[in-house]
């Protein structure tokens, strides 16, 4: 299992394929196994980078508060570990606020951003509530019950349940509910115009709370694509999967210069 350590934290990661790199961040909870479908497919046109954030999954126990400007130190390390300069950066749902942190930070190690369910801010009262559920269901390390849930929404077969779900309850329960409660405070809305890279936005056609922050970030962004994906809610690595990685292929190919 490739593992590298970053300031006392070991964390897992995984490369696949050649060319064009794309690293893949996930949400609170989940873990790199939900883009599995990604690296299936994807890896046959360009190099596929996955790896856990700290405290999730493989990837061990961070002392250090979990933030998104950590989390971003964390993918330079790895970056600078796999001789790697540039890449695009692909966040789903909370990983997309991450996305668009390093985006922000590290300009000048970002061939772009990719986008999948992702928002800027948290401001609508149900994405507020279901995060922090997250938080409350973390603080008191009830964080595998949460994973049974959240392992059986983003699974589309019983195979993937049970992979999402073995590695999400891996998870270090203050970790998971720092990330969460991070995700409740991070705002970048102001700072969108300073993104100069080109960024693919995807959502879910009936994902309907998120399509506030598609309009926002559509507006927001210099240079962006947006993509509504019909027939699909906010599970769109796994459920979607077909859909999301032809996107990303024409992205990728159009912008990977």
């Amino acid at each position: 299992m490739p593992i590298i350590n970053v300031d006392g934290v070991d964390l897992y990661y995984h490369v696949q394929g050649e060319g064009i790199p794309i690293v893949f961040i996930h949400p609170p909870l989940l873990t790199s196994t939900n883009f599995i479908y990604q690296m299936n497919e994807l890896s046959n046109h360009f190099k596929v980078i996955l790896f856990d954030i700290r405290g999730h999954g493989n990837s061990s126990f961070s002392e250090k508060t979990l933030t998104y400007p950590l989390i971003s130190h964390d993918i330079t390390k790895l970056l600078d570990h796999l001789k790697i300069e540039k890449v695009f950066i692909c966040g789903y749902s909370t990983g997309g606020s991450i996305a668009l942190d390093f985006l922000l930070t590290f300009p000048q190690r970002s061939l772009g951003g990719i986008l999948i369910g992702a928002m800027s801010e948290v401001k609508d009262p149900s994405l507020k509530n279901k995060i922090t559920l997250g938080v409350k269901l973390a603080e008191s390390k009830a964080h595998k019950a949460l994973a049974l849930s959240v392992s059986f929404t983003n699974s589309n077969t019983r195979q993937l349940f049970k992979d999402l779900y073995i590695n999400a309850k891996k998870g270090e329960a203050q970790n998971i509910e720092q990330y969460y409660r991070y995700s409740l405070h991070y705002n970048c809305t102001d700072r969108l115009d300073q993104i100069k890279s080109p960024v693919l936005l995807l959502y879910g056609e009936k994902d309907k709370p998120l399509h506030r922050y598609a309009h926002l970030l559509h507006e927001k962004l210099p240079v962006n694509e947006c993509i509504l994906i019909g027939g699909v809610k906010h599970q769109l690595p796994t459920k979607a999967a077909a859909a999301v990685n032809n996107f990303i292929k024409q992205f990728v190919s159009n912008y990977g210069v």
